[in-house]
């Protein structure tokens, strides 16, 4: 299947005829008037509200996919849909167009799209009127810049573009106006750094930049003027304990944290931050009072857990870790585990052996029950006893599903059911893994072991995967003004509209967060932002574990789990070195997550993290160009690439041992080429002896799975046939 196709978009946005609905249908004369309205509204040849529509139906665009294409690329065919009828998507046209435009100082076409569009797509109205007034600026024309400024203030005052507005008149009077009634817009925040330069002893302005503003680069140097006050109130510590928390100020956070209201997360952050700093007598103080003060939460749980750390007393310990088993059924696995750890070390063998045994009896749902069935599995396969490895590892995905083990057990489940001759449960089993788990690596695996065309390591490389026409996903949460202006890719406007609008500071839904780390994506905070995404599967409510399974159900969520930054650059560098592009996705995604200017401690930089002595090593191999920046993209895929195609060409194009060298290196994937079993190539990887490197093989394999089945239509639909949960 995929190794016959040839990258090109395909559209998945094909909008049948407008009048189609008319076929068959009759209106009653005395309503024709307002039946014709609502359906000229409903399909958007006159204007209508924009809430009116799903988000489905927001999502369903020709301009929205133009959005991740360049300016340039996109102009001509903007300038034909604005010519359609008046529509959602005309709307549209006219003003990403126009935006485009004006940052190309081509500012009287846009003046002309722009005209009167606030009347049509009035959920950007401020925004338009906003636009029309950069374009009269960059005109010269002062005086009706002005005058739509003040038209924004008069007609949209609750509007966060009125923030905006504020911020740039610029005057006096009215950056106090957005001080006051835009406390967490961020341009107020730039105005409030500028008043604090001219005079730091303010303390409302810092207090509004502690409360708002705690998660932005430079917050700390506020903090530090802030806590330099008098009479703070608790309310005022908390929010100074949250910036120096979120900014791993833990000392300084836990000190705030003693002066806050008393709630069980102050208390836990208190202490925990004077156990980081190592202050160990007060965070046992602080624990204890935790513990004492707030019983049934599960915070209390925690603390105990922290308290079996801090103890010198290993009796100590375990009564601490009992009275976990007792009380807090959801951390038993870890208290558990700990406590056989303890009893091993005091030559108490048959009292740890029976507190693994109660944690398999008992809790065999929590994740350290199935690292102890997986680490049992593990000896009794190397002592080559299959059978017991089999029984070991086989109930650990159907006891605890969601641990992260389940599908790795699973599958060698699988393998040793082979070795054991059954190959109809071998068979089973894989089938299992593909239905149940199918964004895991050994998905993929099990899927080329059943035979299914999803490529393998040996043929990786040459294939061409087609790739769906990409769009951005629609925001779950937020206005519908702050929708289009994210899905428009109008993003410092979309952020400055979130921050505004968005009030629920600590308790964020699972909608919320997926926003935040959608907006985080679009400022070009990958690393963060897939990051929150992914823990959103990490909810431990069961109100947020429910809202979870229903976000996961979508593709969006996984399409914004797995990006797809700087493809344009990846397709053009892998078309050069004829590698998969999804391949060289997945290794950017595992090395940098797509963060440009990254650096590891090795000094190894940008998107496919290279060292310096490597990237002069391969230009002058590849007799590339000499003058390259590796913070920069283009110059960063080129050697990266290179070196990628190297690596295959070392090993016969075997996509598994270049990704491995990748890593590891030449020399020691060589070396265990001599050393390790070869005859299954599962094994091989089980047996390489960096996990770093091993873990690594299966992250970049795992993640090129998950581009795959999600932006490839055929490999969509083959895996939608085997698994209900492929969104």
């Amino acid at each position: 299947m995929l190794g016959k196709l040839q990258t090109k978009h395909i559209s998945l946005m094909v909008g049948a005829g407008i009048f189609a609905f008319l076929t068959g249908a009759m209106l009653s004369a005395p309503r024709i008037g307002s039946s014709v309205g609502q359906w000229l509204q409903k399909y958007g040849v006159i204007s209508s509200p924009i809430g009116n529509i799903t988000d489905w139906e927001r999502g369903k665009s020709s301009v929205l996919p133009l959005v991740l294409w360049s300016s340039r690329e996109r102009a001509g065919k903007l300038e034909s849909l604005t010519r359609g009828y008046p529509s959602l998507d005309r709307h549209r046209a006219r003003y990403l167009l126009a935006s485009d435009l004006i940052n190309r100082q081509q500012v009287r076409r846009a003046l002309q799209l722009l005209q009167g569009l606030e009347n049509e797509y009035t959920a950007l109205a401020p925004y338009i009127l906003l636009k029309q007034a950069e374009a009269y600026q960059i005109l010269g024309e002062v005086g009706k810049a002005s005058d739509l400024r003040q038209a924004v203030l008069k007609k949209y005052p609750k509007s966060p573009a009125t923030g905006k507005a504020l911020y740039l008149i610029g005057v006096k009077q009215y950056q106090d106006r957005a001080i006051v009634e835009f406390p967490s817009h961020p341009l107020t925040w730039e105005i409030i750094r500028q008043r604090l330069r001219e005079n730091p002893d303010q303390l409302e302005l810092l207090l509004i930049l502690s409360k708002y503003a705690y998660d932005q680069p430079g917050i700390v140097f506020f903090l530090e003027q802030l806590i330099q006050k008098p009479n703070l109130k608790p309310e005022d510590w908390e929010s100074i304990g949250r910036g120096y928390w979120l900014n791993r100020k833990f000392r300084r956070a836990a000190i705030a944290y003693s002066k806050a209201p008393q709630t069980v997360k102050n208390l836990y952050r208190q202490a925990r931050g004077m156990q980081i700093s190592q202050e160990r007598e007060k965070a046992t103080v602080i624990y204890n009072k935790l513990v004492q003060e707030f019983p049934n939460t599960s915070e209390a749980g925690d603390a105990l857990l922290q308290l079996t750390q801090l103890t010198q007393n290993t009796q100590e310990a375990i009564t601490y870790l009992n009275q976990i088993i007792n009380n807090y059924p959801e951390k038993a696995g870890k208290a558990l585990v700990k406590k056989s750890r303890i009893l091993t070390e005091l030559q108490n063998k048959q009292a740890a052996a029976e507190a693994l045994q109660i944690l398999i009896n008992e809790y065999g749902s929590t994740e350290e029950a199935s690292q102890y069935r997986w680490e049992i599995a593990q000896k009794k396969a190397k002592a080559k006893d299959y059978q017991a490895a089999w029984l070991w590892a086989k109930p650990v995905a159907k006891e605890n599903p969601s641990s992260v083990l389940a599908p790795r057990t699973h599958f060698w489940a699988g393998k040793w059911a082979t070795k054991l001759g059954n190959q109809k449960e071998a068979k089973q089993t894989y089938e299992y893994i593909v239905r149940n788990f199918p964004h895991s690596y050994y998905a993929w695996r099990s899927a080329e072991i059943l035979g299914l065309d999803v490529g393998n390591f040996n043929n990786l490389r040459q294939i061409q995967p087609k790739i769906i026409n990409l769009q951005r996903p629609v925001p779950t949460s937020g206005s519908d003004t702050f929708k289009e202006l994210y899905l428009l890719g109008q993003d410092q406007e979309a952020w400055f509209q979130w921050k505004t609008e968005f009030k629920n500071i600590t308790e964020l839904t699972v909608a919320e967060e997926f926003t935040e780390g959608l907006i985080q994506l679009s400022q070009g905070e990958s690393l963060k932002g897939i990051s929150k995404i992914a823990k959103l599967e990490d909810r431990k409510t069961q109100r947020g574990r429910a809202e979870y399974q229903t976000l996961s159900k979508n593709s969006i969520y996984w399409k914004a789990r797995y990006p797809l930054p700087y493809f344009q650059l990846i397709q053009f560098w892998s078309n050069k070195r004829n590698l998969n592009p999804l391949l060289v996705t997945a290794l950017i995604r595992q090395e940098s997550r797509f963060e440009a200017k990254i650096k590891s401690v090795a000094k190894a930089t940008g998107l496919m993290q290279i060292l310096p002595s490597t990237a002069r090593w391969i230009a002058q191999k590849g007799n590339l160009d000499k003058i390259y920046n590796l913070e920069k993209p283009d110059s960063n895929i080129m050697l990266g690439t290179w070196y990628l195609d190297y690596t295959h060409k070392q090993y016969s194009n075997n996509s598994l041992l270049a990704i491995a060298s990748y890593n590891a290196g030449p020399g020691n994937v060589a070396k265990w080429l001599r050393i390790l079993p070869k005859e299954d190539i599962d094994e091989f990887i089980e047996a390489i002896p960096f996990n770093e490197t091993k873990n690594y093989v299966r992250q970049v394999f795992g993640n090129y799975w998950n581009y795959l089945q999600l932006y490839n239509s055929e490999i969509s639909q083959m895996l939608a046939q085997y698994s209900q949960k492929h969104p």
